[in-house]
């Protein structure tokens, strides 16, 4: 089953998940939930989102979606966004790889990064 916009929700998670994803987003600043990792990227988007990354020097960390399913379904609950990558910058969401490639072609993936 697809999930749609409308069905993802945080209260969808149990307090245990939504304790563990707030321990991983918490942990480090720059946290990035992806396919694959940021020596290996799985797809497109990642890889995008990894070199716009790197093309900051930026210290981040990333998950593997791919070979942790609890993390792949419920960061979509918890992030109500329901792709990957998904960025997160001082524990706050960023966004998916549109977002994020808009950001550092503006320039305001930079300023984000450092905040």
């Amino acid at each position: 089953m697809q999930l749609g916009t409308n069905e993802l929700n945080p209260s969808n998670l149990t307090a245990e998940q939504k304790a563990r994803f707030d321990g991983i987003v918490s942990k480090d600043k720059i946290v990035l939930f992806m396919k694959g990792n940021k020596d290996f990227p799985q797809c497109g988007f990642s890889d995008a989102v990894v070199k716009a990354l790197k093309f900051y020097n930026a210290d981040f960390v990333t998950y593997d979606v791919l070979t942790d399913t609890e993390i792949r379904s419920g960061m979509k609950h918890y992030s109500e966004w329901a792709t990957f990558p998904q960025l997160y910058v001082n524990r706050e969401f960023v966004g998916g790889c549109d977002i994020i490639m808009s950001m550092h072609e503006s320039g305001e993936l930079d300023a984000a990064l450092k905040a």
